[in-house]
């Protein structure tokens, strides 16, 4: 009995945790006026693809028209938006993982005075709501010049966090030092032994990081906003997206095409998830973090 009320326990948030992706995609699979008549039946009285059509771009005035019942529906450009996400992404992935790589290994193999206090107190940057430096970095942006483009979004994550720092030092202290002191008995460099030794060794951690750092900045929407609040050729998708909640006087928000805008953005996010998932959870228990 203890066996079957874990599994009912696990079936229960499993279905609380997909639930809301599937009521998106029933969103998206109905017309928009449908849903202002207040229809919420489990399965959509009319499915219609015309909503995932009107994102990608292949639906006709008429489709547009049929979906939302109004011609001058909002729109977006799906594509544009997704390579802008694309370019962010990965921008901020690739400068955060390197950076956060050797702040890493320096607080877990070089010996500098006042090592283990400095750690400490950049570890503390994980207790600062992010909202709390929103301010003073849009100033610094509009003094860089930089509102508006691909450098202002980018700027404020791409070097390091302490959450990436402490999960790849968790790591790092685990790997043998016979290694690097062979190493470094050959006569490498601390830069050396880092790049030819240690990065090597972290590959399964590395990739992991990645993996998180992708989807938090695909994922994030305040900053641009506040960044890019009208370059449509720099916005990413969850900015993109907003356009489809502009009220047309008269009108309701077109939650329909919202939600099928949603379920494409998500997509690619999902499709990585199921390809680096067990990694993930592997490479997260085996750094030591609960």
């Amino acid at each position: 009995m203890g066996r079957g009320a874990a599994w009912f326990v696990l079936a229960l948030i499993v279905f609380i945790s997909l639930f809301p992706f599937y009521w998106s995609f029933r969103t998206g699979l109905s017309f928009n006026r449908t849903l202002l008549q207040g229809d919420q039946s489990i399965i959509p009285s009319d499915i219609t693809w015309l909503n995932f059509k009107r994102v990608l771009g292949f639906a006709s005035d008429a489709d547009v028209e049929l979906a939302t019942g109004r011609v001058n529906s909002a729109s977006f450009d799906y594509l544009l938006a997704l390579r802008n996400s694309v370019i962010i992404a990965t921008l901020i992935t690739a400068g955060q993982v390197f950076f956060s790589a050797m702040a890493a290994y320096a607080f877990s193999r070089l010996r500098f005075p006042g090592r283990d206090k400095i750690f400490f107190l950049y570890l503390t940057g994980l207790m600062v709501p992010p909202i709390f430096t929103m301010i003073p970095n849009l100033v610094l942006m509009r003094q860089l010049g930089w509102l508006g483009s691909f450098q202002g979004i980018v700027a404020p994550f791409f070097l390091m966090t302490p959450f990436a720092v402490f999960f790849l030092r968790q790591f790092f202290l685990g790997i043998n030092r016979s290694l690097e002191e062979a190493a470094i008995i050959d006569g490498a460099s601390h830069f050396t032994v880092f790049s030819k030794v240690i990065l090597p060794i972290a590959a399964p951690q590395m990739v992991t990081l990645a993996v998180l750092t992708y989807v938090t900045s695909w994922n994030e929407f305040l900053w641009p906003l506040v960044v890019a609040p009208t370059n449509e050729n720099v916005q990413p998708l969850t900015v993109a997206l907003g356009a489809f909640t502009t009220q047309v006087p008269g009108t309701q928000p077109d939650w329909s095409g919202l939600m099928a805008g949603t379920i494409l953005a998500a997509l690619p996010m999902l499709l990585l998830f199921m390809v680096f998932g067990k990694r993930l959870v592997d490479s997260i228990q085996f750094s030591g973090i609960k």
